[in-house]
C-alpha cells in the first residue's frame, strides 16, 4: 500500500474552480500530496459581470475542520491561503503554536490582481504580527511584501530584495517574493531569500496569459513539497517550475476570466 504524505490548505472556495483551495487541491494532488482543507468563505462570482461575493463560514466550523485534518489525520505541511478577519488569523496562530506544526506557508492573500490596496487591513495586519513569525516561509507579491516590510514601495529587483531581507528580520524563516506583472521587466521575476543567499527565478512573461490562481498554486505547489520531504530552497524551485508550466498552458473558462492549467506540469514538463 502506497502511503501519501499529506497537507493541508487554509483557504476559501473558489466556487469558478481556478483558484483558493480548488487550486490548492488540484496542485497537491498534481505532486503527490495528499490535501485536506479547512475552509474559511465561499467565494461566488456574478456569471456576467464576474463580481465577487464572499460568504465567511463560522469561526466554530474551522476550528473543527482543523482539528479534523491535524488531530483526525495528521499533516506533513500547511498552508494559509484567504483568512479574512483578525480572528480568524489569530485562530490559525493558536492552532500551529498548539501542534507546534511544521512546514508552515503563508500566502498573505492581502491583495488581489489589478488592485495595489490592502483589502482587509486589520486581517493584514493580524497576519503581519501573528503569522509572519511563525512561518517557515511567506510568499507575497510586490504589494503584500512593502507592507510587510514597512517600505513605500516594491518596483525592483533591488527593492524586492531589501524587503526580502527585512521580512526575515521580522522573523519569517524565509520568503518568496513574487514580481509578477508589476515588476517592469520582460521577465517574471521571483526571489527567494533564508537569510542567508539569495535566490533569482526569472521566466519570459507569458501572453496570454491565463493567470487567475497562479498565487495559490504557486504556495501549494511549495506546501506539497515540504510535504514531500524537499528543503525549502529545492520546494521553492519546483514551485516555481510548476506555475510556470501551469501558466504556459493555461486556458480561459469563459469569455472574462482564464485560469492556470493545474495538469501542465506533468502532462508537459516544465
Amino acid at each position: 500500500m502506497t502511503l501519501l504524505n499529506k497537507a493541508l490548505t487554509i483557504a476559501g472556495s473558489d466556487t469558478s474552480g481556478g483558484a483558493g483551495m480548488e487550486a490548492d487541491l488540484k496542485t497537491m494532488e498534481e505532486l503527490g500530496v495528499f490535501g485536506m482543507t479547512a475552509l474559511t468563505c465561499i467565494v461566488t462570482m456574478h456569471p456576467t459581470t464576474w463580481e465577487h461575493s464572499v460568504y465567511p463560514l463560522p469561526m466554530d466550523l474551522i476550528e473543527k475542520q482543523l482539528v479534523t485534518a491535524i488531530e483526525g489525520v495528521g499533516i506533513n505541511a500547511m498552508k494559509t491561503g484567504m483568512i479574512g478577519s483578525p480572528d480568524l488569523v489569530e485562530l490559525v496562530a493558536e492552532t500551529i503554536d498548539k501542534y507546534e506544526l511544521k512546514n508552515v506557508v503563508i500566502d498573505p492573500v492581502m491583495v488581489c490582481k489589478g488592485c495595489d490596496l490592502i483589502l482587509a487591513p486589520d486581517a493584514a495586519a493580524a497576519i503581519k504580527k501573528l503569522l509572519l513569525p511563525r512561518c517557515d516561509i511567506i510568499t507575497p507579491n510586490t504589494v503584500e511584501a512593502a507592507y510587510l516590510a514597512d517600505m513605500a514601495e516594491v518596483k525592483t529587483v533591488e527593492q524586492i530584495k531589501e524587503a526580502a531581507q527585512k521580512i526575515v528580520a521580522a522573523g519569517a524563516k524565509s520568503v518568496v517574493i513574487k514580481g509578477g506583472e508589476r515588476l517592469s521587466d520582460k521577465a517574471a521575476i521571483d526571489i527567494f531569500y533564508d537569510g542567508q543567499e539569495f535566490v533569482e527565478m526569472a521566466e519570459p512573461k507569458i501572453y496570454p496569459s491565463y493567470n487567475h490562481g497562479a498565487g495559490c498554486t504557486f504556495s501549494a505547489a511549495i506546501t506539497a513539497g515540504l510535504a514531500n520531504g524537499l528543503t525549502m530552497k529545492d520546494a521553492v524551485l519546483q514551485a516555481k517550475a510548476f506555475v510556470t508550466a501551469a501558466l504556459k498552458h493555461g486556458f480561459a473558462i469563459n469569455n472574462i476570466v482564464g485560469c492556470t492549467n493545474h495538469t501542465a506540469y506533468k502532462k508537459y514538463g516544465a
